[in-house]
């Protein structure tokens, strides 16, 4: 009993090492698109707010093309050499990348060079974010006991969140600090410099974290990428497809909703802050719940929940949201709609990994993964200021509601995880 304590511990000190260091690379990840409303003036060349965004989403957009890369290299180098060591080597390049976005110079001083440095920046946060998702969630998933791994889904899925929320708490917390013209002066590179020492720290505490038993107990066959394509090819699509829709929404309503509050909506920029940092701090205290829902009824109920939601949601929150001119509706509307995305985020991580076997499964639940999230969630904010730029911001909501139908088809095919899990070890 004593021993089993001890290991329950030790279990428990891994997992929430593994979770504050997801929670600050997401951090870093996620200040970009939270200050971009300050800093895209400071690196593209003057123009409307829409151009100017438009520039920064698409640096945005090629952050998430690296991430594909990252998932390859980094799921490799996790069913190689262990999650440990990958989870080490992700945060080192997210460090890297925060620190040169928050000295870098602007385009009155260095021209074209300033757009080009945040470019590679970026690319080394795609490659970070990449291998991150797919090290971590493997991670955790082996480390969870198997009568709780959905609700430490939701757990994980909460860090990824709390992340992005601790980078909206900052940017009001600059804003009510500093004037408007110091925010877009230099305050907003404060908010990259945070990061980058988050990120040195996490360092430091992944060294200390154990490797997982199901790594120590791999049967030793060399991971291949080809491996991944021929052996486990429905596998590998159902993590795309299932990986779509959810990530596209997440970036609709999660990230994109903060510029859409302002450059469609008419909030200020301080409402828009406001509301959905508040309604991202509801969606943090779902998850866990959602995901301990998926311990009992099973992971594909919740992401059928999702796709029939999203499906008939999407629509008609848009066009009321695009109109409304009150702060609490809009903060209701957004609630609700990540309330009905809940269903994909909390048990997403845990579904992965329960599909793939362990001398796989970094690899296989970070590459199709990746590759989903930057051809429909990178791409979210391009695409809808593109509609938007085009004068048919309709058609955004459109291209959502059919990205989630899709994704709906997926659930109906596949199996629950839950009865059907490749992770042998409790």
């Amino acid at each position: 009993m004593a021993h089993k304590a001890s290991a329950d511990r030790s279990r428990l000190r891994s997992i929430l090492a593994g979770s504050t260091g997801n929670m600050v690379e997401t951090f870093d990840w996620f200040v970009y698109a939270a200050f971009a409303l300050y800093f895209a003036p400071a690196f593209f060349p003057k123009g409307d707010q829409t151009a100017q965004l438009l520039g920064s989403a698409a640096v945005y957009a090629v952050g998430f093309l690296a991430r594909p890369f990252g998932a390859w290299i980094m799921g490799l180098y996790g069913d190689r050499s262990g999650r440990r060591a990958a989870m080490i080597a992700s945060v080192a390049l997210m460090c890297l990348g925060s620190l040169i976005i928050g000295l870098c110079p602007g385009y009155a001083q260095i021209g074209i060079a300033a757009p080009a440095i945040l470019v590679f920046a970026r690319i080394l946060q795609g490659v970070s974010m990449g291998g991150e998702y797919g090290a971590s969630a493997t991670y955790l998933s082996e480390m969870a006991s198997r009568d709780r791994r959905g609700f430490w889904s939701g757990v994980f899925y909460s860090t990824l969140m709390s992340g992005q929320l601790l980078a909206l708490f900052l940017l009001l917390a600059l804003t009510a600090l500093l004037p408007p013209d110091q925010m877009n002066a230099w305050g907003w590179r404060v908010a990259f410099i945070v990061g980058a020492l988050m990120a040195t720290a996490v360092l430091f505490m992944r060294r200390g974290m154990e490797e997982t038993p199901s790594f120590k107990a791999r049967d030793g066959s060399r991971t291949a990428t080809l491996r991944l394509l021929t052996e486990h090819p429905r596998e590998t699509m159902m993590v795309f497809g299932l990986t779509a829709g959810g990530t596209l929404a997440y970036y609709t309503f999660g990230t994109y909703m903060q510029k859409f509050l302002v450059n469609t909506s008419g909030f200020s920029k301080d409402q828009s802050n406001l509301i959905t940092t508040a309604a991202l701090a509801c969606f943090v205290l779902m998850q866990p719940v959602s995901g301990a829902l998926s311990d009992r009824f099973g992971r594909r109920a919740l992401l059928l929940a999702f796709g029939v939601g999203g499906v008939l949601m999407t629509w008609p929150v848009l066009t009321t949201l695009a109109v409304t001119r009150e702060p609490l509706t809009a903060f209701l509307l957004v609630l609700g709609s990540l309330a009905v995305i809940s269903g994909y985020t909390s048990v997403s991580a845990i579904v992965k990994a329960e599909m793939f076997p362990t001398e796989i499964r970094a690899l296989g639940v970070a590459l199709p993964y990746a590759i989903a999230n930057a051809l429909f969630g990178g791409s979210a904010e391009f695409i809808a200021l593109s509609f938007k730029k085009a004068g048919f911001e309709p058609g955004f909501y459109i291209y959502v509601t059919a990205v989630i139908g899709l994704s709906l088809l997926t659930y109906l095919l596949m199996p629950d995880t839950r009865r059907t899990s490749r992770i042998l070890e409790d």
